[in-house]
């Protein structure tokens, strides 16, 4: 009987070793796997590439594993925002690389890493800095870059529900790089508000079929996700308080 759920956010981590490439998913704290984040710091596996959109906010979550000083070189398209502190004082004293990789190539590598494509040519950095080093092309009378796929050995990533065979459903913007990096690693690991039954999940909302999953840790309800409840400036669907309020006038 195929039975992906584990007990805890602990033992899902468990194995993670020292030195290990790690995909988080997440825009800023919008679907950031916290629990299992969490969990990853507290196993204490050192020396760790991150892959993320941003490199954390404020001292909770992936800024929590960075400041206890387990992440090696961090790959990201939004190091910098007004929370940043964790990563600012760590790469100012060049205590963590970073590799600074524009938002839709940083998705287009890791949706590549997932899909088998050996690489790809992007037009974005061209000419820049980001392209230094870099295969250059004209295509069609446009320059583009050598881009190559990201791929991880694990894949820390959060869901809405899923089933005990791995099939997830998200919520709304919470589902952002999930999907992409549940593709991308040897080991996917996933946290989810609920586990369900088998056949709860309307085959037609899946949005991750169980076959890119590896293991499925339960939750339950987090009081920081709760509508209307920001969190570091951010709320469940992704938005500011400006935003709500905004919504609100609506």
């Amino acid at each position: 009987m195929i039975d992906k759920i584990v007990p805890d956010a602990a033992s899902a981590v468990a194995d993670i070793p020292d030195g290990a490439t790690v995909m988080i998913g997440g825009f800023g704290r919008a679907g950031q796997p916290v629990e299992l984040i969490d969990a990853l710091t507290a196993h204490g596996a050192k020396d760790l590439t991150v892959v993320n959109n941003n490199a954390g906010n404020g001292d909770v979550g992936l800024a929590a594993l960075l400041a206890k000083g387990l992440v090696r070189k961090i790959i990201c398209s939004f190091p910098r925002q007004s929370d940043s502190w964790v990563f600012d004082d760590l790469y100012r004293a060049g205590k963590i690389e970073l590799e600074l990789v524009p938002q839709g190539n940083l998705a287009e590598r890791i949706r590549a890493a997932g899909a088998g494509i050996g690489a790809f040519f992007s037009p974005t950095g061209v000419g820049t800095q980001l392209a230094a080093g870099k295969e250059e092309r004209v295509l069609d009378g446009r320059r583009y870059v050598l881009e190559y796929p990201i791929k991880a050995d694990f894949s820390l990533i959060s869901a809405y529900r899923g089933d005990r065979w791995g099939n997830l459903v998200y919520r709304e913007t919470a589902r952002n790089f999930g999907p992409i990096m549940a593709t991308a690693a040897t080991t996917t690991i996933v946290q989810v508000d609920e586990a369900v039954e088998l056949g709860t999940l309307d085959p037609e909302s899946v949005v991750t079929p169980g076959i890119f999953v590896d293991r499925v840790v339960a939750v339950g309800e987090r009081d920081w996700l709760q509508d209307g409840v920001f969190v570091g400036g951010v709320d469940l669907e992704g938005r500011t308080l400006a935003d709500a309020g905004e919504d609100e006038a609506r």
